[in-house]
C-alpha cells in the first residue's frame, strides 16, 4: 500500500501500529478499512499473534505481496462471489472473511482508487463507526439500567429480610412482656390470696379464745369446698393436666387438624400450617368465646390462650 494511505488512515485517529498490519495483511485502502473495522475490538496482541502465524506458514520473513509504484497491475476473481482483488494480500483477506476458497487469476487491470473514490470510502468506514458507537453506547444504558435493577432488587430482599427479623423481634418482645404481666398477675393473687389465709386464720384463732373464755365450744372451720363422694360425677380432667392440645384450622382452601405441645407458641403453629399447606396466617380467630389473636398474641403458648384441649379457629 502506499504512505500516502497510510498517512490517511493514521489521520483519521487509527492507532498507528493496527494501521501498519493493516496495510500489510490486505495491500489497499479498502481492504485495510475493512480489517480495521473487523479488528477495532480485538486486543493489538492477538492481532500482531495472529499476523505473525499466518506469515510463518511459509516464510518467517515474508511479508504479503502488494503492488509497487510502476508495476504491471493484474487481478485475482473470487470464483464463488466474483469480486476482484488487485493483490494477493487483498483476496487472501477476503478470503479469510468470507470463507470462499476458489480464486482465479485475471488479466483485466484494476485501476487504483481515485481521491474522491478514497474519501467516499472514508465517510462511509466513519458511518459505519459511528453506527456501531452508538449501537454499543445504547447496549452500555441497556446493561447499566439491567445492572441498577439488580441492584434494586437485592436491596428490597435484604429489607424484606431485614423487616422479617425485627417483626419476629417484636413478637419475641411482645410474648416476653405478656409472660412477665402474667407472672406479676400470679404473684400478686397469690400475695392476695395468703393475705386472705393469714386474715381467717386470725380470725378463727380470735373466735377460739372468745369460745374458751365463753365456755363454749369452738366454732367448726367451714370446709372449702364438699368432699366428693363415690355417688358424685367423676371431675373432668382440668386443662392443666393436658400436655398437648387438638387445633381444627379452618383455612379458604380447607380444614387443617394438628396437634401440638401445649407449651407450642402460636407462631410455631402459623409457621407450621404455612409449611404445609402455603397459607400465611396474619391473625386467628375464635368463635365462641369470641376472641381474636392477633401477631401480639404470637408469642404466647397454646396454654397460656386457653386453647386447651382442644380449639377451633379460623385462619385469616
Amino acid at each position: 500500500m502506499a504512505s500516502t494511505d497510510y498517512d490517511v488512515l493514521v489521520d483519521m485517529g487509527f492507532d498507528k501500529e493496527r494501521v501498519a498490519l493493516a496495510v500489510k495483511k490486505t495491500g489497499g485502502l479498502q481492504g485495510a478499512l475493512e480489517w480495521l473495522e473487523e479488528t477495532q475490538d480485538k486486543p493489538l496482541e492477538e492481532l500482531v499473534g495472529s499476523s505473525a502465524t499466518v506469515l510463518d506458514e511459509d516464510d518467517p520473513n515474508a511479508e504479503p505481496p502488494a503492488l509497487k509504484i510502476g508495476e504491471e497491475a493484474h487481478s485475482l476473481v473470487c470464483a464463488d462471489c466474483g469480486k476482484k482483488f488487485r493483490s494477493e494480500a487483498q483476496a487472501s483477506f477476503h478470503g479469510a472473511k468470507s470463507g470462499h476458497l476458489n480464486f482465479e487469476e485475471s488479466t483485466e487491470e484494476i485501476a487504483p482508487l481515485t481521491e474522491e473514490e478514497k474519501k467516499a470510502k472514508l465517510a462511509e468506514l466513519r458511518e459505519k463507526l459511528a453506527a456501531k458507537r452508538s449501537t454499543m453506547s445504547d447496549q452500555d444504558k441497556i446493561d447499566k439500567k439491567k445492572n441498577e435493577d439488580i441492584r434494586k432488587k437485592s436491596t428490597k430482599e435484604t429489607q424484606d429480610i431485614k423487616e422479617d427479623l425485627q417483626k419476629k423481634e417484636q413478637i419475641k418482645e411482645a410474648a416476653a412482656k405478656r409472660r412477665e404481666k402474667v407472672a406479676e398477675v400470679a404473684a400478686k393473687e397469690k400475695i392476695r390470696a395468703k393475705i386472705a389465709a393469714d386474715k381467717e386464720e386470725r380470725r378463727l384463732k380470735a373466735e377460739k379464745e372468745k369460745a374458751a373464755r365463753d365456755g363454749r365450744a369452738p366454732p367448726v372451720p367451714v370446709a372449702a369446698s364438699p368432699v366428693a363422694t363415690t355417688s358424685s360425677p367423676i371431675s373432668s380432667k382440668p386443662a392443666s393436666a393436658y400436655t398437648e392440645t387438638r387445633l381444627r384450622l379452618q383455612t379458604t382452601s380447607g380444614n387443617v387438624q394438628k396437634s401440638f405441645p401445649v407449651d407450642t407458641t402460636l407462631f410455631e403453629v402459623a409457621a407450621a400450617l404455612g409449611a404445609e399447606s402455603g397459607f400465611e396466617a396474619h391473625s386467628f380467630v375464635q368463635n365462641y368465646p369470641k376472641k381474636v389473636f392477633d401477631q401480639i398474641d404470637f408469642g404466647q403458648t397454646l396454654k397460656e390462650l386457653g386453647l386447651v384441649p382442644s380449639a377451633s379457629l379460623i385462619v385469616r
